[in-house]
Order: C-alpha cells, then sequence, then structure tokens
C-alpha cells in the first residue's frame, strides 16, 4: 500500500509534517512531554546531545544519557496533540517516507510520557510518582480507530462506567499500558493505578468556575471505584490515546506522572522544580 499525500502530510524537507522530523533524528527510545521547557530539563542530564529542533509546539532533542540514546519530543496538552505525535512517530518508525510504503520490518518504540497530574486518593501524598497501569479515556480519539481491546480491558471499563453517573453521551474507553515498560518503573517509591485522561482541564476534571458542571460528584465517584483491587489514582490529559494508539500500532507505551495536586484534599503544590528533576532522573536510570 502507498500513502498519498494528502494522508502521509511531509514538508518540504521530506520530513513528517508537525513533528520536522526524520527518520534519522529519534531513538527507538522517546520520552514525551507536555510542556515545551521539560524537553530542555530533561536534555540537561544527557552526556551529549546530537539533534534540537522545534516546530510549533513540537521541540525535539536526541542525545545520549548512560550508554543509551533517547529522544525527548514535547507533545503540548491534549489528546488531539498526541494523535498528531503518535502517527508521526510511527510514520518515522515503519514507513519508508521516500516511497511512502510501509516498511518490512517492523520497529517498536518505547514510549514513556512523564508528566504531571491531580491525585484522586486522599492517602496519595503530593508530589508521589504515580504510574498508570490503565487510561481510563473521556477523550474520544481512540473511537476513530479498529482497536481491539483485552477482554481484562473492557471489563474493568465496563465496570467503571457501570460505577460511574455519566450521561449517555460520553463513551469512554480503557487501554492497558504495557506491562513490560511499565514494570521497569513500578518501586516502593511509586503508586501504580487507572489514570483518567480528560479532554479539558475545568469541567472535564470536576472543576466548577462560573459555569455550572453537568456531573454532579464526579471525582468522588471515580475516587470510590474499586474493583478486584484496581483504583482510580489520577487525572491528566493525554495517556490514553497513548496506549490505545501505541497499542494499535505495535509499540510499548506507559505513563508516570508527578502529582501536584490532590483532589480530595484540596491541595495544590507550592513548587514542584527538584521533585521533577528527581522524577526525570528515576525514568532515564530506569528505561
Amino acid at each position: 500500500m502507498q500513502f498519498p499525500p494528502s494522508e502521509l502530510v511531509l514538508n518540504i524537507k521530506n520530513q513528517v509534517y508537525h513533528l520536522g522530523l526524520s527518520p534519522s533524528t529519534i531513538s527507538d527510545k522517546i520520552i514525551l512531554v507536555g510542556d515545551q521547557d521539560r524537553v530542555q530539563l530533561i536534555s540537561t542530564f544527557f552526556e551529549s546531545i546530537e539533534h534540537k529542533s522545534q516546530h510549533r509546539e513540537f521541540v525535539c532533542h536526541t542525545g545520549m544519557y548512560k550508554g543509551k540514546r533517547i529522544t525527548v519530543i514535547s507533545t503540548g496538552i491534549g489528546t488531539d496533540n498526541i494523535d498528531i505525535t503518535l502517527n508521526e512517530l510511527d510514520a518515522l518508525a515503519n514507513i519508508d517516507l521516500e516511497n511512502r510504503k510501509e516498511k518490512e520490518n517492523l520497529q517498536s518504540l518505547d514510549i514513556i510520557r512523564i508528566g504531571t497530574c491531580g491525585i484522586l486518593q486522599s492517602t496519595i501524598p503530593i508530589h508521589s510518582y504515580i504510574v498508570s497501569t490503565h487510561a481510563f479515556g473521556l477523550d474520544n480519539i481512540a473511537h476513530f480507530y479498529d482497536i481491539s481491546y483485552t477482554e481484562e480491558e473492557k471489563t474493568l471499563k465496563d465496570e467503571l462506567v457501570k460505577h460511574l453517573n455519566f450521561p449517555i453521551g460520553i463513551q469512554p474507553y480503557l487501554v492497558a499500558s504495557n506491562r513490560t515498560l511499565t514494570d521497569k518503573l513500578i518501586s516502593d517509591k511509586t503508586y501504580q493505578g487507572i489514570t483518567v485522561t480528560s479532554s479539558g482541564f475545568y469541567g472535564p476534571q470536576g472543576r466548577q468556575l462560573r459555569v455550572k458542571n453537568a456531573i454532579d460528584g464526579m471525582n468522588e465517584q471515580l475516587t470510590s471505584f474499586q474493583f478486584e483491587n484496581k483504583l482510580v489514582t489520577n487525572f491528566e490529559m493525554e495517556s490514553s490515546a497513548i496506549f490505545a494508539l501505541g497499542k494499535a500500532m505495535g509499540h510499548r507505551c506507559t505513563t508516570i506522572c508527578l502529582g501536584v495536586a490532590n483532589r480530595p484534599n484540596m491541595e495544590f503544590s507550592k513548587g514542584f522544580d527538584t521533585e521533577m528533576k528527581e522524577l526525570i532522573q528515576y525514568v532515564l536510570d530506569r528505561i
């Protein structure tokens, strides 16, 4: 199959359109961050940097850390940007951009999101490391793709939907992170559980300012969920699309976040620069 110019969009340099990258510029170990400035923060840990670029909100640095070649890319906020990022990373890995055909030998990337999140369990302290075993998507990205779900994923999603008092129009999905990659990040320093990926920061995460929320008590419902020792641990805005698309494309994906707000306790971090640097080092040493 050949991918026409309207479907696989490349720039004048024959790079993927939004990321502005060529296949040689990325590693098979990729860290995704939302914040553009966090790319440079991570690359300060590298012994050497071979590539730096920026196109729109997509900043990319590739370099070496303790013998490992690692690429860091900023995505901006939200699953819409993840749709772009995952598709274009997969194109770099698995499509010959010159002849616009799928490569014979497909490559699996390790994709690790480092982010910040809101905590949904009162017992998890601010600045904790939270590893996502599953992502519960309140966005709609996965519904546009032909994605197969395991029986465990379907059962857990159904139990969560049954527990929640959501309007009929909301159709969540649930995807597990890659177990092998996730296990590398789990230690006695981490909490792990189901991460809720929201399509926004305010109403979709239960915040209410001047416009009344349509769903009453959403956060309390999420916090109280328990099924086979699985809890909902945190809110963020990217992981469901990363896990769903990554799995469909054959990549290994996981997320680890620094908890900067505890929603049940109504607490927010007074500053987390040091804690984020410590989390970055923790991840770099383990992937």
